[in-house]
């Protein structure tokens, strides 16, 4: 990509300030961009019985002065998350959703009523949430929103609330775009497959890697330049679409 068009532009990452949400704000200011980075400063404790399968990155600030842009913390769980986040963003060009709730265990005989609210509050309602918020603040020119999925919403054995959860973030994205596209703002996602964020234990990366066809575990830079990809000038006419990096990996 010669010129992305995205110098200048305010991009608002959530879940920004590691792992893959950390590559995507990285790439995103390597084009010039503003990127706000969007951070949960203290979560919650999980109840008897259950486990976050995500860490807590720290260093959100460090991040943003590093890149030039902002850290902004908030519980996409809270039912204002979406208005009081763009209050402190400000105008946003580029709105990339990528904060997520995984937690263990997720398989059928062990769902409940909380475990599912957990889930789909954080990686389906809020992104709905954030969505409809820009498209009220939408600007000129139109923004653009790239959504970040996984391989799990097409199956994935034993994280049941988790998987349908960003099976509800892709059908979204495509009733996005169908809605959003007549004042001419994107809808995408990008759907990653196993990336090694420190979850995958060493003596495992072997074993993963047999199973994926491009023959390797990903990285977050694997993800991030597909994300800049779908926010760029070059995808102009691309909406509605669920891009799978995965290195072939759950076709």
């Amino acid at each position: 990509m010669v010129n992305t068009e995205l110098n200048g532009r305010t991009v608002l990452v959530t879940g920004g300030a590691g792992g893959i949400g950390a590559a995507i704000s990285r790439a995103f200011a390597a084009e010039g961009a503003r990127v706000v980075i969007h951070h949960l400063a203290e979560a919650p404790a999980a109840p008897d019985g259950v486990s976050w399968e995500h860490t807590l990155p720290t260093g959100a600030e460090e991040l943003a002065a590093e890149l030039g842009g902002v850290a902004v913390s908030g519980d996409l769980a809270a039912p204002d998350a979406a208005t009081r986040l763009f209050d402190a963003a400000g105008p946003v060009d580029v709105l990339v959703n990528n904060a997520a709730h995984c937690e263990s265990p997720d398989t059928i005989d062990a769902l409940t009523h909380d475990g599912l609210d957990r889930h789909y509050r954080v990686n389906a309602i809020a992104p709905a949430l954030l969505v409809a918020e820009l498209a009220r603040r939408a600007g000129d020119p139109p923004p653009c929103v790239v959504n970040i999925s996984t391989d799990a919403a097409r199956a994935f054995p034993g994280q049941l609330g988790y998987g349908t959860s960003k099976a509800a973030l892709e059908a979204f994205t495509r009733a996005a775009a169908l809605d959003l596209g007549p004042r001419g703002i994107r809808v995408n996602a990008v759907a990653p497959g196993p990336v090694q964020t420190g979850w995958i234990a060493d003596d495992l990366v072997e074993q993963v890697s047999a199973i994926v066809p491009l023959g390797r575990v990903g990285t977050p830079e694997d993800i991030a330049d597909a994300v800049v990809f779908l926010a760029s000038h070059q995808a102009r006419w691309i909406t509605g679409q669920v891009l799978q990096v995965a290195g072939g990996h759950a076709l």
